[in-house]
């Protein structure tokens, strides 16, 4: 969970007890001023996401397998980052872009709509094949956990286990939507480019991904200043439709995880304000305790 001021993570251990962990980190603007300039602020506020991504399941890994906690160095992280940029530009990015060239001639738009076809079936059959094991299904429950737990916040309601069950699973804000709009905003800007050579075909690619993710951080930035909107609508309804595969409905103990870690997440006036609400489950409260005082 990310608040303004601080980051946390929740994790049920095999013993049945929830543990967590809450780092200070303020707002990514107010530590690099680079991060209030347009399309610049996107790629950053991406990379700061993977890097909590990384110490966060790093950190619950070895909480779940009851192991030595050995904190990522940021070597490690960098290095994690690298490989999973390689990654992503080589299957999802250039894979489509290479294949489409091989298959078509001098077609520009047949090039371009071989190239997006390919692309967005790779990036869903994906999504959908790692969502057929066991582990990641539960993966995809607590993502459902969390925006359960978020809807309900936005929505002023007391944070019990019974009200956030009563919210999608689905959220128009989730990092799903932002890869989904990337990839569909590639097929739009690469469409213009047409079939060039093979190297400014691979190049153009990949100066292209961190241009297309800036511009759709700003599409979701502005559109989320204006909910009821029709851009903003139209927007999220392709990630909410994505979402149908990267989230599930959890259960209570896993809503209750969900919980724990938002209410450890908020600083002391955000949990004054949620705890007039109503009832705040005990083990929640509990592990917020332990957090502050320093016994997890």
């Amino acid at each position: 969970m990310r608040a303004p001021s601080a980051w946390s993570v929740a994790v049920r251990q095999p013993n049945g007890h929830i543990t967590a962990r809450r780092t200070e980190l303020p707002r990514l603007s107010e530590r690099n001023k680079w991060a209030r300039v347009v399309f610049v602020r996107g790629i950053l506020v991406l990379a700061e996401s993977l890097s909590l991504g990384f110490k966060a399941l790093s950190w619950s890994a070895q909480v779940a397998t009851e192991e030595e906690e050995k904190p990522l160095t940021r070597a490690q992280i960098g290095l994690s980052m690298v490989v999973a940029f390689a990654l992503f530009a080589g299957v999802f990015i250039l894979l489509p872009a290479l294949a489409a060239d091989v298959v078509t001639d001098d077609s520009d738009l047949l090039f371009s709509a071989i190239e997006g076809i390919i692309r967005l079936a790779i990036f869903i059959g994906y999504i959908w094949v790692i969502g057929r094991s066991q582990e990641i299904a539960r993966v995809f429950e607590y993502h459902g956990a969390e925006h359960m737990t978020i809807h309900a916040f936005e929505a002023g309601q007391p944070l019990t286990v019974e009200t956030v069950a009563r919210y999608p699973p689905e959220h128009p804000r989730c990092g799903t939507s932002f890869l989904l709009i990337v990839v569909l905003g590639s097929i739009v800007l690469f469409t213009f480019l047409g079939q060039p050579d093979l190297p400014f075909l691979i190049v153009s690619r990949l100066i292209g991904i961190p241009l297309i993710a800036g511009l759709s951080y700003e599409l979701l930035r502005w559109s989320g200043t204006r909910p009821d909107g029709t851009l903003a609508s139209i927007l999220a309804k392709p990630g909410i439709w994505l979402q149908k595969l990267t989230t599930a409905v959890p259960n209570g103990s896993q809503i209750e995880v969900a919980i724990s870690s938002l209410v450890v997440a908020l600083d002391d006036e955000q949990f004054a304000d949620i705890s007039a609400r109503g009832e705040l489950p005990a083990t929640a409260l509990g592990v917020r305790e332990a957090v502050r005082s320093g016994g997890l």
